[in-house]
């Protein structure tokens, strides 16, 4: 089985440190990582992720063929249903995995990531999810994820402060660590706190393989069924070839 995971940044680490986990996660699997052709190193702003949802299709469309599942491992999900939309394969998200399997383990989950702005994109996007009245909330770092998966050492002090915020002040009874630059964090960090500690990672690895093993046909129709074929200007000739086959699976 081949696992795509597209980092829709344009850090080549942060892609190696996802890349390296995921193949932990799931040894039979053949484990394939691509970086954003173009963007914001990290994304931490409404503008940095608009431009990387673009960048995941664009990296899908250059190297998702042969692939029998996708993650999407960039924690917000740019361009997630888009993906879900182009791909004939399953697409999770870390994100959307997180949250949908914290749910299923307790009432109230709380996510801790790197980077302020995040607060209300990340509250918007678990509303979108259906799990809005489920979060606790979500505390921020003032480190960006790509400062935390630098000098983990010297952010683990300010993880374990905010997990406890959410914790003792959120009423979260499990806190997702949100973020690529978080994973590898949950080892630091859970030990410490008294309730369960989960990375995106993890379940999207988990999801992603399960629906693939289930083989799981694509939608013929619905909204996320295959698009109508479009003609484009300025994109990348794998993206715009991609547009312009109505029917093609890949």
């Amino acid at each position: 089985m081949r696992l795509l995971l597209i980092n829709a940044n344009t850090s080549t680490a942060m892609t190696d440190k996802v890349v390296a986990a995921a193949r932990l996660l799931a040894p039979d699997c053949m484990v394939e990582g691509v970086t954003g052709r173009f963007g914001a190193e990290v994304i931490a702003s409404r503008s940095a992720y608009a431009i990387a949802a673009h960048a995941a299709l664009d990296a899908h469309a250059e190297h998702g063929a042969g692939h029998d599942a996708i993650v999407l491992a960039c924690f917000g999900d740019p361009g997630i249903l888009a993906l879900k939309e182009l791909a004939g394969v399953p697409v999770v998200g870390m994100a959307e995995a997180g949250c949908h399997f914290a749910a299923q383990l307790v009432q109230r989950f709380g996510i801790v990531t790197g980077g302020e702005r995040w607060r209300p994109m990340l509250t918007e996007y678990v509303a979108s999810l259906g799990l809005g009245e489920r979060l606790a909330g979500v505390r921020t770092l003032q480190a960006d994820g790509g400062r935390i998966a630098a000098d983990p050492d010297a952010a683990q002090a300010a993880v374990l402060d905010a997990a406890r915020l959410s914790i003792t002040e959120d009423g979260a009874e499990l806190v997702i660590l949100g973020g690529a630059g978080m994973v590898g964090m949950v080892e630091r960090v859970a030990s410490h706190l008294p309730v369960p500690v989960i990375d995106g990672l993890m379940p999207a690895v988990a999801f992603a393989v399960a629906a693939a093993r289930a083989g799981l046909r694509k939608a013929e129709v619905g909204s996320l069924a295959l698009p109508p074929a479009v003609a484009s200007t300025g994109l990348s000739p794998a993206l715009a070839a991609l547009l312009a086959q109505r029917g093609r699976v890949s």
